[in-house]
């Protein structure tokens, strides 16, 4: 037993130093993204979580699917998913949970954290306490875990904040912004009205429902609204909506949503009851009879408090004119999504969304503090203004950036370096490289690794495809909207091509060869030539062919436009860099299949073309007057693992009919090879949101899921079975010397070639 006489003296809790490379207070994904990053690289890391989970918004406290530049797969960003650590855990998360379960990705965020050993994890521990070395450091952190009852003192050369609301950074004495800028500050049209629309955007608490197979009645708390069906966006509510469906149900943004959050949280417990009180009991949702309130949330999702000034400010025209700079370490895509600050009860729309014409590059300037030399800034936090915090707050947006940041802590422990030190331009481009190689996919920005050896091989295929058209299959998709097939073409090329149609009666199809007027984006704003076809009722061929040709090498959309009369013939083949695009609506991302904005707010006009989720969304059968060669093996050796707008598929496929494929590498002399990645294709253009929406598939069709590695004698070095992630690192146990290494892939889908991004072999 333990017996302990009175004491005058006051107690103190238990007290465990803490030593470290990186702290990283805050277990959102941004700040499991930065600790994970960092740890893989031999760092020793504290993460630091006050909340019992991890996840922050994404977890099963708040339950809000996790999205970024692809937007609900509703914006013109093709092939845009984020790419490294988050891309691994958004597929990890598919295999095991592809209906959407919070308390899996829980399990799937908690188990990637644990399987590292150089993470010393900290839950339900809440920082509270900044020790500064001199005016401008963090010399430690002090935290108090509430279930072990015991005080951490985190010390640290570096520091990360991914707290949400900047804990650290503002104990530390950095400089932050809190609420909207004016209009003329930095030249931002969509700038808020600050009187009307509101300063902030509020919290959203969400609710979910279950049938229990008979009638249960509802008496409401004493504290819940009594006038729900009096609230503005109670229009929005349909039978059936929970979990982060209802992100309407928003409130705080005239209030301090960091001190007052408690305050907003029970205000938004008092809607919520209301709310299901009104269904329960007002009449008018007899459907409701057999349904009870399965879970409440007690942590609201925040959304915004404050934002933290590095060197460089991201504003609106950044996003609007995709500016590239010499840092961009990430990239964002969301629109610029503002929320009146009434949220429930305002009488304005729910939210205010523009989309940009493409994604934009994050600079690594934002993701540290300019005040304390020490301290890197991640997740909603960044240095950006109030609009262009309405698209770079998102979560996997997030995310993406604090990647970067947990690889620039390993290049400040390696080389001696603070975070301002690698924004100059000798050190940037390091940690470019470094995170292009785990598949980071900075837009727009092309590295030359000369470490790559596979830069000096000699590649052979068993086959490469030489694209002709897509096969024909027994489904026909009536033009309900505008239908285009995106193919990639070059700068001058003309183009015939055939397809099927079927007129319900004598009608006119038009057509349109569509591209995009700037290599920076994959929105066809621009009509390049266009044909009208009558049609006699039946089926019949359609003949395209192209007598004017884009000036850039570009994707151009092939389209037919609406006509409801029309059914074309699809195609069940599915190839890595081809896909059909659909002039249609995406309420839920503000598309009504173009946007309009207001002249004065500085924001681009232009029609959306996007995807249907598979099983949907399917080629059309059609075949091409002259092969494609866009497949090469030499696309193998170039650093991108995605499509790019420039009209490079960046993809090696074989034959749809060679079931075996393979590649060899053939050096003209023996090299000592370690590491060996393959970048496989994991649709980047399917948004794969982490909670309540579900998927059609636990794995991406497009990755190869079994291969080979032999090396010149025929040793087999690794056998893959069951793959479903996007890169694979097989680290040899000891280096090997050859001249040749082979490749043999297995196709797994009966429609779909196999196809590999790039190769990449380091000793």
């Amino acid at each position: 037993m333990i017996l302990e006489a009175y004491s005058s003296q006051t107690r103190k809790t238990k007290t465990v130093p803490l030593e470290a490379d990186l702290v990283v207070v805050g277990g959102g994904l941004s700040g499991v993204c930065a600790a994970i990053t960092a740890a893989r690289s031999n760092l020793k890391v504290v993460l630091i979580q006050d909340r019992p989970v991890l996840g922050g918004n994404a977890s099963s406290e708040v339950r809000l699917w996790s999205l970024g530049a692809t937007s609900h797969m509703g914006n013109n960003n093709r092939w845009s998913r984020e790419g490294g650590l988050i891309n691994e855990i958004l597929l990890e998360n598919l295999k095991r949970n592809k209906e959407g379960n919070p308390l899996i990705f829980d399990t799937v965020l908690l188990e990637k954290v644990y399987e590292e050993k150089n993470i010393t994890l900290l839950l339900n521990t809440a920082v509270y306490e900044v020790e500064k070395g001199s005016d401008e450091k963090v010399k430690n952190v002090t935290a108090f875990c509430s279930q072990n009852s015991t005080t951490y003192i985190a010390s640290s050369p570096l520091f990360c904040d991914a707290s949400g609301d900047g804990i650290v950074a503002f104990m530390a004495g950095a400089s932050f912004r809190m609420g909207a800028e004016t209009k003329e500050e930095f030249d931002e049209g969509f700038a808020p009205n600050i009187k009307d629309y509101g300063n902030l955007l509020g919290h959203s608490l969400y609710f979910y429902t279950k049938d229990v197979g008979k009638p249960i009645s509802y008496t409401a708390p004493s504290f819940a609204i009594k006038n729900a069906e009096n609230l503005p966006r109670i229009k929005n509510y349909q039978l059936g909506d929970h979990g982060c469906k209802l992100w309407w149900v928003e409130h705080g943004g005239r209030l301090d949503t960091v001190h007052q959050s408690e305050d907003i949280k029970f205000e938004l417990w008092k809607v919520v009851y209301g709310i299901w009180d009104y269904v329960k009991n007002s009449g008018k949702y007899p459907e409701a009879d057999n349904l009870t309130l399965e879970w409440v949330g007690t942590i609201p999702g925040k959304r915004e408090s404050r934002r933290f000034e590095g060197d460089f400010m991201l504003t609106q025209k950044d996003i609007v004119e995709q500016r590239d700079y010499y840092d961009a370490i990430s990239f964002g895509g969301w629109a610029m999504d503002l929320h009146p600050a009434d949220g429930i009860y305002s009488e304005h729309n729910s939210c205010t969304q523009w989309h940009g014409k493409g994604v934009y590059s994050i600079p690594y300037r934002c993701y540290y503090s300019k005040n304390i030399d020490n301290l890197f800034l991640a997740g909603r936090i960044i240095s950006a203004s109030h609009v262009a915090f309405g698209s770079s707050r998102v979560m996997l947006t997030c995310a993406h950036g604090a990647q970067a940041v947990g690889k620039a802590a390993v290049l400040c422990k390696e080389e001696g370096l603070l975070p301002r030190d690698i924004a100059s331009k000798d050190k940037i481009e390091k940690l470019q490289l470094a995170l292009n190689r785990d598949g980071q996919s900075i837009p727009r920005l092309s590295l030359e690794d000369t470490a790559d050896l596979i830069t000096n091989a000699t590649i052979h295929a068993s086959s490469t495809l030489e694209f002709n058209g897509f096969a024909a299959a027994d489904d026909w998709q009536t033009l309900t909207f505008g239908l285009a097939q995106m193919l990639p073409l070059k700068a001058n090329e003309n183009i015939t091509l055939e397809i099927e149609v079927e007129a319900v009666e004598e009608t006119v199809l038009e057509l349109q060869l569509k591209s995009s007027s700037a290599c920076k984006h994959f929105t066809p704003d621009i009509i390049i030539d266009k044909q009208e076809v009558e049609l006699k009722k039946g089926k019949q061929t359609v003949t395209f062919s192209t007598t004017k040709t884009q000036i850039l090498d570009h994707y151009s959309f092939f389209c037919l436009m609406k006509n409801e009369n029309i059914k074309v013939r699809l195609s069940n083949d599915r190839v890595t860099g081809l896909m059909t695009v659909e002039n249609k609506i995406n309420k839920a991302v503000s598309n009504y299949g173009r946007q309009d904005p207001p002249a004065e707010i500085n924001v681009d006009s232009f029609e959306f073309w996007t995807p249907q989720r598979r099983p949907e969304g399917k080629n059309i059968a059609l075949k091409l007057s002259k092969s494609l060669s866009v497949f090469k093996t030499d696309n193998l050796k170039n650093s991108e693992v995605r499509p790019t707008s420039n009209g490079n598929t960046n993809a090696w496929v074989a034959n749809i009919e060679d079931k075996s494929p393979s590649i060899s590498l053939n050096w003209n002399e023996k090299v000592a090879i370690k590491t060996i990645k393959l970048f496989f294709d994991c649709d980047y253009d399917h948004a794969l949101e982490t909670t309540l929406m579900g998927h059609p598939e636990e794995v991406i069709p497009f990755v190869v899921s079994d291969y080979r590695i032999k090396d010149a004698s025929g040793s087999i070095l690794k056998e893959v079975t069951g793959n479903y992630q996007a890169i694979n690192t097989i680290e040899l146990e000891e280096s090997i010397s050859t001249e040749k290494l082979l490749f043999e892939f297995i196709q797994n889908e009966e429609h779909i070639p196999v196809s590999v991004f790039k190769i990449s072999i380091f000793a």
